[in-house]
């Protein structure tokens, strides 16, 4: 029986790459951006500058194009991040291998970056993302990578807020990252900024839903899944308040006298279109509507009666005459 030995005497001859790159990114990427990536990786430790991407297309043997293709792939799985300077493109490395990312920057000159992230806590937003594509079932791609970065950073909402989010919305049948992207524009606007003032938030919301129904004069039930969606769409896309929502519903009644989901959405679309945020907001619309109204009733008193169509020859009244009695006239004469 033969016997293998496997030795690691080298130190700074090694290159480290974890498990977790081996495992769940490797399997799903192009065998050309794997040999980019772990390129990369060989020149990290070497200096502050890693090879420009012409310098990297001669060691791979391939085009410059080939090199920026794999960055942009590798970018939108959030393992590396990278800015572009003209005209030496010059990269500097701002990570250490064992996190198994790179972000790359220029040395110096313009800011003209390519979807830059700097995360305060780059363990917790790995985390994140990959929890992120447990609910969704799925690999992230770049829009949706994008996106929770857009939550993590520009909203600064923390990542349980952002797991709860992503987790409010899959139960409630969305995956899509629009529609998750709209629900945390509307936590945004209400000044949820943790996870349990996201839950109250929900709970209040099953009270606004029997609130809607009461308005509408359906007691003693449930809100069935399409009315569920459309008040989802009303609190959540639109984010009116119930104040807002209740007074269209009983717009709804006073037009209609019965209850129309459909007839409600109708109206709080054309209110959210011309941005309505408050009733003194409705309060103005309805104004301008009297006016415009009024102005136009205005305008019909006031124009000329169009002609009969009548001409020259047929103004005169038809007229029926008694041939007996104008015989008798003519023999008295």
């Amino acid at each position: 029986m033969k016997t293998l030995t496997l030795t690691n005497q080298a130190k700074k001859t090694v290159t480290v790459l974890e498990n977790e790159f081996i495992d769940r990114y490797m399997p799903k990427a192009n065998g050309e951006y794997v040999k980019v990536y772990l390129m990369l990786l060989r020149h990290l430790d070497e200096s502050a500058s890693l090879p420009a991407p012409s310098r990297l297309a001669d060691l791979l043997e391939c085009t410059e194009k080939d090199i920026l293709r794999a960055f942009k792939y590798w970018e939108g799985q959030g393992l590396l991040e990278y800015k572009e300077e003209a005209p030496d493109r010059s990269l500097q490395a701002e990570v250490s291998p064992s996190e198994a990312s790179l972000t790359v920057a220029p040395v110096s000159g313009t800011d003209k970056s390519v979807n830059t992230r700097k995360h305060g806590n780059r363990k917790e937003f790995k985390e994140l993302l990959f929890v992120a594509e447990q609910y969704l079932g799925k690999t992230l791609s770049a829009t949706d990578i994008n996106a929770i970065t857009y939550f993590y950073e520009t909203l600064q909402m923390s990542a349980d807020l952002i797991e709860y989010l992503i987790e409010y919305c899959v139960e409630n049948g969305h995956k899509s990252i629009h529609y998750i992207q709209k629900v945390a524009l509307s936590w945004h606007s209400q000044d949820i900024r943790t996870a349990e003032q996201a839950k109250t938030n929900s709970v209040l919301y099953n009270k606004n839903c029997y609130s809607i129904l009461n308005a509408y004069g359906i007691k003693g039930r449930a809100p069935a899944a399409s009315e569920i969606a459309y008040i989802r769409k009303w609190h959540d896309e639109y984010a009116f308040s119930l104040e807002i929502i209740l007074e269209a519903c009983d717009r709804t009644m006073n037009m209609i006298h019965q209850p129309n989901f459909e007839y409600t959405d109708s109206i709080l679309k054309n209110w959210y279109k011309k941005n309505v945020h408050t009733l003194e907001d409705v309060s103005v619309l309805d104004a301008a509507f009297t006016r415009a109204k009024a102005d136009k009733a205005r305008q019909q008193t006031t124009q000329p009666s169009k002609p009969s169509g009548r001409n020259k020859f047929n103004n005169f009244e038809n007229r029926s005459y008694d041939m007996n009695d104008l015989e008798r006239r003519l023999i008295q004469q």
